[in-house]
C-alpha cells in the first residue's frame, strides 16, 4: 500500500464540473482544474514517528533528516522523557513533507488508553512505529489503530547494535542469524494484525551505515515517488470527463463551436493540464 493524499478530483468535484461543462466554456473548466492542480502542488505529507518511551524515536527523526542529535534544530534526545509534545520537522529533500516526533506511548501523560485521542492520530498520513527491544501490547495497539485507519506504517527496530553486543558473547554467535531472528520476531507479531507483509527495518542510529537504515531511506523515497505519480493520476478523471462530455463529433452538427475550434481548444486544454500535472510532479521534489 502506498501513501495517500487528501486531494482528489473525484466525487463532488467531478459532479460540479459535469454540471457546468460544455464546448463553450473549456477555458473556464481548464482554469478550475489548474486551481485543483495548484492545491495538489501544495499538498503536505505528515509522517508520524511513534513508539514507546526511550525507544529512540527522536534519534531516528534526526537520522532521517540527516542531522546529529547535538545539532541546532535537531529533535531533543536523552535517557529521560524528552518529547513532551508533538513537534514537526521538515524533511531536508522534500520540503512539503513533515516528520513528526510524537511523545512516547505509555509515558505518564500519555497512557495507552488516552494516547490516540491526545495525539489525534488520524491527522497523520503515514507512520513509523519504533521499538527498542521486545514487541509489546503498545506496539500492537498502535499497529492495529493505523491498520484500521487504512494507512501505511513501517516498523523500525532501533538499538540493534546493543542487541548484537548482548548476544555476541554467546556460543556459536552469528550476527546474520541473530538479525534474522529479530526480524522474524517482529514479522510474526505484526502478521497477527496485518493481512499483507509488514515492512520491518532493523537499525542503529549510532551506526547508520550498518543494518537496514539505507533500506529504510530508500523505501521512504520510493513512497515519495508514489506520491508524485499519484498527483498526476488524480487529475485523469477530469480529463476523461472533458473528452466524454465534449466529443469532437458533436461540434460538426448543430450550433456550438466549429470542429476546428473545438479541436484546438481541447488540444490547448489538454496541453495546459499536462504541463500543470508535470509541474506538480517536479515541485513535489524541489528543495
Amino acid at each position: 500500500m502506498g501513501l495517500t493524499i487528501s486531494r482528489t478530483f473525484g466525487g463532488k468535484e467531478l459532479d460540479e464540473l459535469k454540471a457546468v461543462l460544455n464546448p463553450g466554456n473549456l477555458q473556464e473548466v481548464a482554469a478550475e482544474i489548474h486551481r485543483e492542480l495548484g492545491l495538489l502542488k501544495n499538498t503536505t505529507l505528515d509522517i508520524a514517528v511513534t513508539g514507546e518511551l526511550g525507544s529512540g524515536k527522536s534519534s531516528l527523526v534526526n537520522a532521517l533528516r540527516g542531522v546529529t542529535d547535538s545539532e541546532e534544530g535537531a529533535a531533543e534526545t536523552g535517557v529521560t522523557q524528552t518529547t513532551m509534545e508533538t513537534k514537526g520537522y521538515p524533511h531536508p529533500r522534500f520540503p512539503k513533507i513533515t516528520i513528526w516526533d510524537l511523545p512516547g506511548i505509555g509515558a505518564p501523560k500519555f497512557e495507552p488508553e488516552e494516547y490516540l485521542k491526545k495525539i489525534n492520530f488520524s491527522r497523520f498520513d503515514f507512520f513509523i512505529i519504533v521499538a527498542a527491544e521486545r514487541f509489546t501490547a503498545n506496539h500492537t495497539k498502535l499497529a492495529r489503530e493505523i491498520h484500521e485507519m487504512k494507512k501505511t506504517f513501517y516498523f523500525v527496530r532501533c538499538k540493534v547494535d546493543l542487541s548484537m553486543n548482548s548476544e555476541r558473547g554467546k556460543p556459536n554467535f552469528s550476527e546474520e542469524k541473530t538479525l534474522e531472528r529479530i526480524k522474524k520476531y517482529c514479522y510474526d507479531n505484526l502478521s497477527e494484525i496485518l493481512a499483507s507483509s509488514p515492512r520491518v527495518f532493523l537499525i542503529s542510529t549510532w551506526y547508520l551505515d550498518k543494518y537496514d537504515f539505507s533500506l529504510l531511506q530508500e523505501a521512504l523515497e520510493n513512497e515519495m515517488e508514489y506520491l508524485k505519480k499519484h498527483a498526476l493520476i488524480l487529475v485523469l478523471p477530469a480529463i476523461e470527463l472533458v473528452l466524454d462530455i465534449v466529443p469532437l463529433e458533436s461540434s460538426l452538427v448543430g450550433g456550438g463551436l466549429s470542429f476546428v475550434a473545438t479541436f484546438y481548444l481541447l488540444k490547448k486544454f489538454l496541453r495546459d493540464i499536462e504541463e500543470d500535472a508535470e509541474n506538480v510532479l517536479t515541485k513535489a521534489a524541489e528543495p
